[in-house]
């Protein structure tokens, strides 16, 4: 038994306002319309055909690879939608669902319940229905006896003991497809926008005596859609939450959920404690027994257990096992940062490789370079790798010790065990076990500082003598 899904994304959403389309508006890092195509291909269903109209360019450039793409050229509304897309349904698909690409907080486990409910009962279609607090401007479900669904009153038609109903119609249906080709075939656009409404099929299905049933979903919020940035902020709010919900449950501590924002392909291992003002993106991948936090932003980066990343920036790199990063680091793409290395404070790690145990404790910037095991890194060090055309590697060997204030002007290799004094620029490669230098001769001269002060206090008194008697 054949299954598709239908999703409509025709509609650009002006109530935006953006030049975005609106199902490529992100919620917790992922535009909405990949969140429920993620849902879709748990269920793996035999198609998926996404409906596309204005600024399609960027909707199909989105969804490729995971779904069919048709054309709505008119927007004529929603009935018309699916009639667009039902040439490009495959052979042998009897049941398809139809949602909506500005709701992405559907679940996998309602749409399969929809669906089996449809296919168990072999009726026409199914009506996916929430309860909701406050049903406002909503189409209401009214049900029989036998859980059939007799009507769907809209709001303005509504008596008042039918608006007092809090059963609403979410606009999600399963179909028969052999019911769904014929049915849409007697969708009239009887109404002010002179468009064909999908929801008018479950009338002219029950009126022929066809079987349409409720599943209520078991969270209202799965079905919440976004026309508004208010509203995007609001489903961003529920989807975060529902995120955070999952990793406590899976032994993750959360300093405080609320400001804690993790996006929905992020990992995180058991005992890891997630301090508040935390954005975790992308794929990053989070060791258990970790301390993540405060304020800091991990992105398409892999963190080990037992590490400690505190008010820091990590973009596309790794952070190795006990590894300590921060406060107020940033660690560059492409970055290795080793196991047991300190990254400290104001340090700014750049397509770098931090051997094992290294220190590179503060205001240094290391970028371009293969540093190796236990090293350390003083303050103020500047691996100069930029000659204003290319950049250069700096290369520095196990156990060396660089010195503060110290500047390697790349390319240049430093040897394993070698020593490089405070203040030195280093602009030739330095030998295993040497020690190099290269700064100006210190020259002191005592007592120059008391013999200048009595020039200029004398100097100063010979023209304030002159200054009165020309004043005279």
């Amino acid at each position: 038994m054949g299954r598709a899904a239908i999703v409509l994304a025709a509609g650009h959403g002006t109530r935006m306002k953006s030049k975005r389309h609106k199902v490529l508006h992100p919620v917790c890092g992922k535009p909405m319309i990949l969140h429920i195509l993620s849902q879709l291909e748990r269920l793996r269903l035999d198609q998926v055909v996404v409906v596309v109209g204005q600024h399609r360019e960027a909707v199909e450039a989105a969804v490729a690879g995971r779904a069919d793409v048709v054309v709505q050229e008119a927007q004529l509304g929603t009935g018309h939608a699916v009639q667009v897309a039902l040439p490009a349904l495959a052979g042998g698909i009897d049941t398809v669902v139809v949602l909506y690409g500005d709701a992405p907080l559907i679940e996998a486990e309602t749409v399969e319940r929809l669906l089996s409910e449809r296919e168990a009962r072999g009726a026409a279609a199914c009506v996916l229905t929430a309860e909701v607090p406050d049903p406002t401007g909503l189409g209401r479900v009214e049900l029989g006896p036998d859980g059939q669904v007799t009507r769907i009153v809209e709001e303005k038609d509504a008596s008042p003991e039918q608006r007092r109903n809090r059963l609403i119609n979410t606009g999600i249906y399963a179909f028969a497809r052999a019911e769904l080709e014929p049915v849409l075939a007697q969708v009239r656009p009887d109404n002010v926008q002179g468009e064909y409404y999908l929801t008018d099929t479950v009338a002219i299905l029950r009126a022929a005596g066809k079987a349409v049933y409720a599943v209520q979903a078991a969270d209202p919020d799965e079905v919440a859609s976004v026309n508004d940035r208010w509203q995007l902020a609001e489903v961003e709010r529920i989807l975060r939450r529902r995120i955070n919900r999952r990793w406590a449950r899976e032994g993750v501590t959360f300093i405080d959920p609320d400001h804690t924002y993790i996006g929905t392909d992020v990992e995180i291992g058991p005992d890891t404690v997630i301090y508040p003002g935390c954005v975790l993106e992308g794929a990053t991948r989070i060791g258990s027994d970790c301390v993540i936090g405060p304020n800091t932003r991990l992105v398409d980066s892999v963190v080990g257990d037992g590490a400690v990343v505190e008010q820091s920036v990590v973009l596309n790199s790794e952070i190795g096992p006990r590894a300590s990063v921060g406060p107020f680091a940033y660690v560059r793409p492409g970055s290795r940062v080793g196991a047991g290395v300190k990254i400290g404070d104001f340090v700014e790690i750049k397509n770098s490789v931090i051997g094992e145990g290294t220190k590179v404790s503060h205001l240094a910037y290391v970028g371009d370079a293969d540093v190796g095991r236990r090293v350390n890194v003083g303050c103020g060090v500047i691996t100069v790798n930029y000659d204003g055309e290319k950049k250069h590697r700096t290369v520095i060997g196990d156990d060396a010790f660089v010195g503060s204030n110290v500047n390697l002007i790349a390319p240049v290799t430093v040897g394993d065990g070698a020593y490089l004094c405070a203040g030195s620029t280093i602009t030739d490669d330095v030998p295993a076990d040497g020690f190099a230098i290269s700064r100006p001769r210190q020259v002191t001269k005592p007592g120059y500082v008391r013999a200048w002060k009595e020039k200029r206090q004398a100097r100063v008194q010979t023209e304030g003598r002159t200054g009165d008697a020309e004043g005279r």
